[in-house]
């Protein structure tokens, strides 16, 4: 998926990413001289106007939210990021114009942020001499103990490799009678943001986060001051997965950026273990979902942002294949690479252009990998074909081989679905669409989940942006159990991000492109997929405009008792298990005072769900794309 930028999941995810976002954190420096600006202007209008004044579709950012970053995240978007392919038709010159067009300041203009100007492959901890990258305001006056084996954890997406999202009462250190108590405790601004979809990881009263600017951070758990910081070459949308180190002692942290480089740094200080190549060199290739650790291997799932270029008419669409690639976690290596689409693309015609289209391509993983340790496979869930001809595995759960990386077996929820971003229309018009009706989008963005139902029986339960929510059977190569009809689906979901499960539910978050009507929380009894309760979307607390609805894309999460909810409209949500009533909402729509003296503000929830651990919610706010409104900010409740 795109976002889900991408058009994550399917068609959604490719244009999320569409340009690594970033906000000033100080004030604006003076403007591009008039020349440059007019210049701007004029290839603004020539070159992207026609997608971003104005866009029809949500997931492109609007000009208002580009306004927003910074010139220098822009031009890099341009240049090698997801706009890499646009930008070609422009000069040097051309792309920096735009840039400070759009920024209204310039290339390498002060932001304010020490952070930014950390060297990319590069850690500082706390304890080191103040220097120019170092002298950051909220950094912890002494580093606290970090005992990656105590306290209350919640490592990686979805808290364990079955992907749950389930945090044991234990673990959580809440009850439901304590969930209608919490308060804020503190706040963490991401400079150079405007988007806070990275999901925060707990592990040894630390939090471990990532940002839009690349910068990784280790903060206290209980106050969110800095213990150090890393910078990663990319943008990071992965949460971060803990794991002994394998050669030495301590904790490595893993973790994927937005060019497809894999890193494993030393949890406790955050220098630099080693890092990959780009696992996959196709020039859109990105990693959104988290990787999985699972005891010498880390399984890294690859998506891209290809899917954007629809309406390129000089583009030569499409080439990227999705992939799950296995890498040996103590030094890196490729121990295997698997195509989600077996055979290379290859010339099939000519776009309405004369330019060459390729096929197939598509069937990115948008999503983290999911251990069977059972049955020694690791399944991914794949999005949308880019171009013909359509293949099997494309909107499918596939299982593969814990050790060979062979496609066990593959299970299609949605057929005929090629799609790019900008087809719309029936038949689509735009230069490489596809000659007939384009597909749905209906791509996956959820993680697999392996759960156990009430009877014994294992099911691997998904919801996809059909609206649709899916148990398949992992012993008869993912015959349907049940399926369950939640929402009427979209391109920007039905089922976004993440569902979630107990031991006797499925709880399904469900977006519907927006629509108060259908969008909503579902929860579904596990053995036979009947409804057990319904929550009507609540009312939006941003108002009206563009990204003001109470949608539900995050991912969700599930305590004993409560299931948390992040929306579209900035807030996030404690629900009962039992029938689903809100005994607890938080409003993100404002701006919070700082532990790092950032400025930062809440907005759109997206991508990210609420993790919990010992006694403490951690919730990320804002997303600018995806129809979403920006904001930058990491919030930590607590019981007050």
């Amino acid at each position: 998926m795109r976002d889900h930028l991408s058009v994550a999941v399917g068609g959604l995810f490719a244009l999320s990413i569409a340009v690594l976002a970033q906000t000033p954190a100080s004030p604006q420096p003076p403007a591009p001289r008039p020349a440059a600006a007019s210049a701007g202007a004029t290839l603004y209008e020539a070159s992207c106007a026609t997608c971003h004044s104005g866009p029809t579709d949500p997931r492109i950012p609007a000009v208002a939210v580009l306004r927003q970053r910074a010139p220098d995240a822009i031009l890099e978007a341009l240049t090698i990021g997801v706009m890499r392919q646009q930008g070609e038709a422009l000069s040097d010159a051309e792309r920096r114009a735009v840039a400070e067009y759009l920024s209204g300041r310039s290339i390498g203009a002060a932001s304010g942020s020490t952070a930014s100007a950390l060297p990319a492959g590069r850690g500082t901890a706390a304890a080191t001499a103040p220097s120019a990258a170092t002298a950051m305001a909220g950094r912890c006056a002494v580093t606290p103990p970090f005992e990656p084996s105590e306290g209350a954890q919640w490592n990686g997406w979805g808290v364990d490799i079955a992907n749950t999202r389930f945090q044991p009462a234990a673990q959580a250190g809440l009850t439901a009678e304590q969930a209608s108590k919490l308060v804020l405790k503190w706040a963490f601004g991401f400079p150079n943001a405007t988007g806070a979809r990275a999901q925060p990881t707990i592990v040894g009263g630390r939090v471990f986060v990532g940002s839009q600017s690349g910068d990784v951070y280790a903060l206290d758990a209980k106050t969110g001051c800095i213990i150090w910081t890393f910078r990663a070459a990319s943008g990071v949308r992965t949460a971060i997965v803990l794991g002994p180190r394998l050669r030495g002692t301590g904790t490595a942290a893993y973790f994927g950026d937005g060019r497809a480089v894999t890193y494993a740094l030393d949890a406790g200080t955050g220098a630099l273990l080693w890092s990959t190549p780009r696992l996959d060199m196709h020039p859109s290739a990105h990693i959104t979902g988290t990787p999985t650790l699972y005891q010498e291997r880390l399984y890294v799932p690859i998506a891209s942002g290809e899917e954007g270029q629809g309406g390129n008419a000089t583009y030569e669409c499409c080439t990227f294949r999705g992939s799950l690639v296995a890498l040996s976690a103590a030094t890196g290596a490729v121990v295997w690479k698997t195509y989600t689409i077996p055979n290379e693309s290859k010339p099939i015609g000519r776009n309405n252009s004369g330019t060459v289209r390729w096929g197939p391509s598509g069937a990115g993983v948008w999503s983290s990998p999911t251990v069977d340790v059972k049955r020694r496979v690791v399944y991914a869930a794949t999005g949308n074909m880019y171009t013909d001809p359509q293949q099997t595995t494309s909107d499918a759960i596939l299982a593969f081989d814990m050790e060979s990386g062979k496609v066990v077996w593959a299970a299609q929820a949605t057929t005929s679905d090629v799609f790019l971003v900008g087809c719309n229309g029936n038949p689509p018009t735009g230069a490489n669409c596809p000659k007939d009706a384009a597909g749905p989008d209906f791509d996956f963005g959820n993680a697999p989940i392996l759960a156990k139902l009430p009877n014994g029986r294992d099911a691997i339960v998904i919801g996809q942006k059909s609206g649709v929510g899916w148990a398949f059977d992992p012993d008869k190569q993912g015959a349907v159990i049940w399926h369950y009809k939640a929402g009427r689906g979209s391109a920007l979901g039905g089922m976004e991000w993440g569902s979630a499960v107990d031991s006797e539910r499925a709880y399904f978050a469900v977006a519907d492109g927006g629509n108060m009507q259908t969008a909503g929380l579902h929860a579904v009894r596990l053995e036979a997929g009947e409804r057990a309760w319904y929550a009507a979307p609540s009312t939006p607390k941003c108002g009206n405009g563009r990204g003001c609805t109470a949608a539900l894309s995050a991912a969700i999460t599930v305590i004993p008792g409560v299931v948390f909810a992040g929306s579209n409209d900035g807030a996030v949500r404690a629900h009962s298990t039992k029938d689903g009533a809100v005994i607890w909402e938080f409003d993100t729509n404002r701006e919070f005072e700082t532990v790092n003296g950032v400025k930062a503000s809440g907005a759109s929830i997206n991508q990210a769900g609420p993790t919990v651990a010992g006694g403490m919610v951690y919730v990320s706010s804002g997303y600018g794309s995806l129809g979403g409104r920006p904001g930058n900010v990491l919030l930590a409740f607590g019981v007050q």
